[in-house]
């Protein structure tokens, strides 16, 4: 029996046509395989960015003076819109009070008890039964950097009338904050007494004002802004979010309230980059926000993948 050692003609033959379908279809295939692989890939990053982004704002909404939401369609000293008057694309720009949710919860107790005891209270402080000014003033330190203290807080009594774009400092003007004619009342602590507060501004009492039983306590505006948008470019931007200055104070004893742009203390924090829209929209006391994103990397029909989210916060 003689041995075989080289492939016949028709094997040969075999080989070079698997080769040639190989060589002529393996590399698309191959390509195909990887494009699905990136599509799946870049989709799914594009996804969590998006929810992130609505989560993220959502959450920071959630605790707002419902009352002081405002849009802008560039940074200040562009006027302040309510945010149920703000329609258009123009608007990229969302501004709001933001209540201290973690000095209402305390470490065990609230450190602000939301109350004021109208029988105990009289025209030079307010009484707020289980309020602890201290370790409020503490907190405030902490989650400010120390930069902001008790001292920089302001009260909202709840059921006061308001007016977005006056009563809270968006507008540059903190006269009518500073004569206790506004809805947001700038206070301080009274020395030896952790359950009161007093007036920080103007002679220090509330003769005149209209105190209510309930209040809520803020020590920073928050503002979401699409920044660096490239519409010649890529159409995208940036989006940011800016804390820690309060619009109802004197930036630089000036007479011009701070904001989120020139503000001394201000923090940022990017949400989100290649953002091709964030908008917003008012219905009452609900806000709807979109935030959408897109990708040259992933085409659709010969354009640019683009990714929206949508989140409504009560």
């Amino acid at each position: 029996m003689k041995n075989r050692f080289a492939f016949t003609m028709i094997e040969l033959i075999f080989v070079i046509v698997i080769m040639g379908i190989l060589a002529k279809f393996g590399a698309s295939f191959l390509a195909q395989a990887y494009k699905s692989f990136l599509n799946t890939n870049v989709n799914s990053q594009l996804q969590s960015e998006s929810e992130y982004a609505v989560e993220y704002i959502g959450k920071k909404l959630q605790y707002r003076i419902k009352d002081s939401v405002i849009a802008r369609t560039a940074a200040p000293p562009s006027p302040p819109v309510a945010i149920d008057s703000a329609s258009g694309e123009n608007y990229i720009i969302l501004e709001w009070v933001g209540i201290d949710s973690d000095g209402f919860r305390g470490k065990s107790l609230p450190y602000w008890s939301g109350i004021i005891d109208l029988d105990d209270s009289n025209a030079t402080s307010l009484s707020s039964p289980d309020t602890n000014t201290s370790q409020e003033n503490n907190l405030t330190q902490v989650l400010s950097y120390g930069t902001t203290t008790i001292a920089d807080t302001a009260l909202y009594f709840v059921g006061a009338n308001s007016d977005a774009t006056t009563d809270y400092g968006w507008d540059g003007n903190i006269t009518k904050i500073n004569n206790q004619q506004a809805a947001l009342h700038p206070v301080k602590d009274v020395a030896g007494d952790i359950s009161k507060f007093t007036n920080a501004t103007g002679t220090n009492n509330f003769t005149g004002v209209d105190v209510y039983e309930y209040y809520k306590l803020t020590w920073s505006a928050y503002a979401v802004v699409l920044e660096d948008y490239n519409a010649t470019g890529d159409g995208t931007g940036t989006l940011k979010l800016y804390y820690n200055y309060q619009p109802w104070k004197d930036k630089d004893s000036s007479g011009s309230s701070d904001q989120y742009n020139d503000a001394p203390n201000v923090k940022s924090t990017t949400i989100m980059e290649h953002v091709s829209t964030f908008r917003f929209m008012s219905i009452g006391s609900i806000i709807k926000i979109q935030v959408c994103t897109k990708s040259d990397i992933l085409k659709k029909d010969g354009g640019d993948y683009s990714l929206c989210k949508e989140k409504t916060i009560l």
